[in-house]
């Protein structure tokens, strides 16, 4: 039997670890990326545009098992006299792949699809996000159409598997993921989104290719997408859905509790547990009502609900028109990019848009969202904005949710990311919840800092903005681990809010769809406006904001554990230099 052969000596001198650490970062990173296509082609990056992910759970595990030998590499070097960045890029990357493989225990690619995420909702969505500037992007578009059939037939092998392994999601939600998918092929192929790319094609296209890629494009939605889309809607209806589980609970599925602990652990980036989570919730939503309650008696109506049943029949406060709605957002937007230059020293270079949620996912989705700016330059940032029962949304909470989603909320932290130079590339996509939504969760307050809310109901709606995540602490934490029903949870909703019911319904489903995602906003947000009074009242009269903001994300989505050590040692080195002068 011969010998094992010898592992290669580890990099000894300085320069050539950290030549071997950058080089097994982008290893990591071309990995995801050609294992990950559609990923790949949302950020710009053409190569694998004529291919689809390997759903099967021969690929998932395949994963896993690169996951455990990057690891094994990365620990094999030693980061001993490298920068402050390098060092922290090393730990960040462990850290995602060690969370990759904790979460492998829960096995979530059994239940893949839910009313707010899974590959029904995600391929027509990436149209929207894919290049077409040559005749290649249409042909590579062409046959990543005729892979789709595959990738549902994937899909429904792994929610055949939990099926068996009881871990499927509520039945009720299955029944809006059937509604979702219905809504889609009741569509003419041509009016449907996968054939959104046929509507305009640029100069340099020939009337011959045009005539080429139009035929075949509808042929692919005709004779493959929407069969498989079909095949999947019966699946829905006849097998899957009879075997949704009943209880709205994660606690409800195997080792429920532990997924939970788990999820929390990795929404939060802290080790809060969901009881104390809870109890912060509660404490939060006392502290809105009572400033609430003063902007109400400020506005002359004795009582919180006085005030918000007012908002309600006041025609003014509500949008006329899907475009009215639009066009609010967009002003508000408009009127805070010239502020940003006093609470920031880098800008983003990437431009940011406002357009409508598409109609197929409208019903079931939030207010508004963010999708980021492609690396390429090509696609601006966009917020999305939910025009669905518009009469009935209140146009109280758009300044705070512009804030949120677009200025100086997401898009300031996403696309500045995006655009870091020095940095490996897995660091501008990292996506930690707790930070990227937290930091929205800030920039709704610091735009009070800025001067905006100056009306009394806008300044009611921010609260009414930041009482809805409070309430997300209670409502989350209640359904999964306290064993709430879903009527408990809208009836606190009803009690703590004055959201409109169409708001309540999807935002209380999207925590039963996504167990503890909603917790990382007033987590997140908590502890930046901790570490930012720190940094005040430990630096007095220099305490400069445009500073404390750009230090918070000049690096990059990290663990709100990571930033917290990151901005104390900033604070020791700012305290140090002032001792020194």
């Amino acid at each position: 039997m011969s010998a094992p052969a010898a592992q290669p000596a580890a990099p000894q001198s300085l320069a050539d670890r950290t030549a071997a650490l950058r080089s097994l970062f982008d290893e990591i990173w071309q990995d995801q990326l050609s294992h990950s296509p559609e990923f790949a082609s949302s950020i710009g990056d053409r190569r694998f545009n004529d291919q689809l992910t390997d759903y099967s759970v021969a690929a998932y595990n395949d994963g896993l098992a690169r996951d455990r030998a990057y690891l094994v590499r990365l620990g094999q070097i030693d980061t001993a006299g490298m920068s402050e960045q390098e060092t922290l890029s090393k730990d960040l990357m462990a850290r995602d792949l060690v969370n990759d493989l904790e979460e492998s225990e829960f096995t979530p690619w059994e239940m893949p699809v839910n009313q707010f995420s899974g590959l029904h909702t995600e391929l027509p969505r990436l149209v929207a996000r894919l290049p077409f500037d040559t005749v290649k992007d249409y042909d590579d578009y062409i046959a990543r159409l005729g892979k789709i059939p595959h990738a549902f037939q994937q899909v429904t092998d792994n929610m055949l598997t939990g099926i068996d392994d009881h871990r499927v999601p509520p039945k009720y939600l299955l029944e809006k993921v059937l509604t979702q998918v219905n809504a889609i092929t009741a569509q003419k192929p041509e009016d449907s989104p996968f054939a959104g790319p046929l509507k305009k094609f640029p100069a340099g296209i020939s009337a011959a290719d045009q005539s080429r890629i139009h035929d075949a494009v509808l042929a692919a939605i005709t004779k493959q997408v929407y069969p498989a889309y079909l095949r999947f809607a019966r699946f829905l209806q006849v097998t899957y859905i009879p075997a949704g589980r009943i209880d709205p609970g994660v606690w409800a599925l195997p080792n429920g509790d532990a997924y939970y602990a788990f999820l929390v652990k990795q929404r939060t980036t802290t080790d809060l547990t969901p009881a104390q989570i809870h109890q912060i919730g509660l404490d939060e939503v006392k502290r809105d009502e009572t400033e609430m309650l003063a902007v109400a008696q400020k506005l002359g109506f004795s009582s919180i609900a006085a005030l918000r049943a007012a908002v309600a029949a006041n025609p003014k406060l509500h949008p006329a028109s899907r475009e009215q709605l639009l066009g609010v957002y967009r002003t508000d937007l408009d009127q805070i990019r010239p502020r940003l230059p006093e609470y920031f020293g880098r800008l983003p270079r990437a431009s940011l848009v406002v357009e409508a949620v598409p109609a197929y996912i409208e019903k079931d989705q939030a207010p508004a969202y963010y999708e980021e700016p492609s690396a390429d330059g090509k696609r601006p940032g966009t917020v999305f904005v939910n025009t669905y029962d518009f009469e009935h949304r209140s146009l109280t909470t758009v300044e705070s949710i512009a804030c949120h989603e677009g200025l100086p909320g997401h898009h300031m932290q996403i696309a500045i990311a995006q655009e870091l130079t020095g940095l490996p590339e897995f660091r501008k996509y990292l996506d930690f919840t707790a930070f990227t939504e937290g930091w929205g969760l800030y920039a709704e307050r610091l735009c009070g800092d800025m001067g905006f809310y100056q009306d009394p109901y806008s300044d009611f709606g921010s609260l009414e903005a930041d009482i809805f995540r409070a309430i997300r602490l209670v409502v989350d934490t209640g359904v999964h681990s306290e064993h709430w029903t879903r009527q408990q949870m809208v009836d606190y909703f009803h009690q703590h809010s004055g959201l409109d019911d169409a708001t309540i319904n999807a935002e209380v489903d999207r925590y039963i769809a996504w167990p503890a995602q909603a917790l990382g906003y007033k987590i997140g947000q908590l502890k930046i406006l901790e570490l930012r009074e720190a940094a005040r009242q430990q630096l007095g009269p220099k305490f400069d904001i445009r500073a404390f903001d750009d230090q918070v994300i000049d690096s990059g989505a990290l663990p709100l554990d990571v930033l917290d050590a990151r901005i104390h040692a900033w604070i020791g080195a700012q305290t140090g230099q002032q001792k020194s002068q």
